[in-house]
């Protein structure tokens, strides 16, 4: 299940999809969950590079 949500979340042609049923307060809260899931993968991403260079 958290695999599914992972690779569901990392796919760009995600980002940007609407969905209909849902009202504008939900869609913007799952944008916004979105962009702070994609900076805390690039911020990991930073740091593992930081670590292995100081090796």
């Amino acid at each position: 299940m958290f695999f599914k949500k992972f690779l569901y979340y990392i796919n760009p042609l995600n980002l940007f999809k609407k969905d209909e049923e849902a009202g504008l307060n939900l869609r913007m809260m799952h944008g916004i969950n979105k962009i702070s899931f994609l900076a805390f993968v690039m911020c990991l991403g930073v740091m593992l590079y930081r670590w292995w260079a100081r090796s």
